[in-house]
């Protein structure tokens, strides 16, 4: 057998959640049977061209299969209405994608780890903390708490939200499209994030050629404020990287790296690199090469 880094291919795929379905890459190293596969989701409102095949580029160069997927009602996958989050559905798409891993013949559905980054780092505790066959988790500047996130957008930016709400709500019972509010806006605008670097992280990380859909449903909001997938890392049996930016803006580390000392096979890894810095550059490759290491070490073993 040949040694990394490995060939890879891509494929794109669809797997069956709830009422619809969600859309997903595939990667497969070349020339390893059946390697174990990472499965890996996103953050708020995000989508996985947004840097997820950077990321499992390099997990296949290392001999490993990766599904990056969308969740349901983001970019090509399916579901209306278009922009719904939903933390309930996010987590069944999650579900969903384990499933369709462990059904598929092409990798080892023995050999799983998951990983998340920003609020799909919350759902990646949480998921780990259901599912003990699991061999790994990553969990990205994960989003841990929705009160101590809350306190970060500050009493100002919370209270700026609540009339986008009750619109929302409204339209939900009147049956009537739903009332959007911004995932990512300039300090001091209502959003769900509206630190500095929000806005210019999340345009950057958008490839050339799509466009950034920069709205959800505003119904989520109180959702995500009673979201603490952080509570859930005491119960994750398998091992788990936590790594944990020093300078998060929209996920306070404090929390975050209290909350994963709870974890009995926990490791946290800091870094001085923001929360939207991980995904290119000098950041990414020393946050990439510490999350290969750490697969690698728990799924090829």
């Amino acid at each position: 057998m040949s040694h990394p880094p490995y060939e890879f291919t891509r494929t794109n795929v669809i797997f069956v959640s709830g009422e619809t379905f969600c859309s997903a890459w595939l990667y497969l190293p070349v020339g390893v049977k059946r390697p174990p596969v990472v499965v890996l989701g996103h953050g708020l409102g995000a989508i996985r061209e947004m840097r997820l095949d950077a990321f499992s580029e390099r997990f296949a160069a290392a001999g490993m299969a990766s599904l990056a997927f969308t969740y349901r009602y983001f970019g090509d996958s399916g579901g209306t209405p278009r922009q719904l989050m939903s933390v309930k559905r996010q987590l069944a798409d999650w579900e969903a994608a384990l499933g369709f891993v462990k059904g598929c013949p092409e990798v080892d559905g023995t050999r799983i780890a998951v990983w998340g980054s920003s609020f799909g780092g919350g759902h990646a505790i949480d998921v780990a903390s259901r599912h003990p066959e699991l061999l790994a988790a990553v969990s990205q500047c994960p989003f841990t708490d929705g009160v101590a996130s809350a306190a970060a957008l500050g009493v100002k930016g919370s209270i700026q939200t609540i009339p986008a709400v009750a619109r929302d709500f409204v339209a939900k019972m009147l049956g009537r499209p739903p009332f959007m509010v911004p995932i990512a806006a300039a300090p001091g605008s209502p959003a769900l994030m509206n630190a500095h670097d929000a806005l210019p992280g999340y345009m950057a990380l958008m490839p050339k050629g799509l466009k950034f859909v920069n709205h959800v449903a505003a119904r989520v909001i109180p959702e995500i404020a009673m979201y603490r997938p952080g509570h859930s890392a005491a119960k994750v049996k398998c091992p788990i990287l936590f790594c944990v930016s020093t300078t998060d803006t929209v996920t306070p580390p404090a929390q975050t790296i209290a909350l994963a000392r709870r974890a009995p096979r926990g490791e946290t890894k800091l870094y001085d690199a923001g929360h939207f810095d991980f995904y290119m550059g000098e950041a990414f490759e020393q946050i990439v090469s510490d999350e290969t290491r750490f697969l690698t070490q728990h799924l090829l073993a």
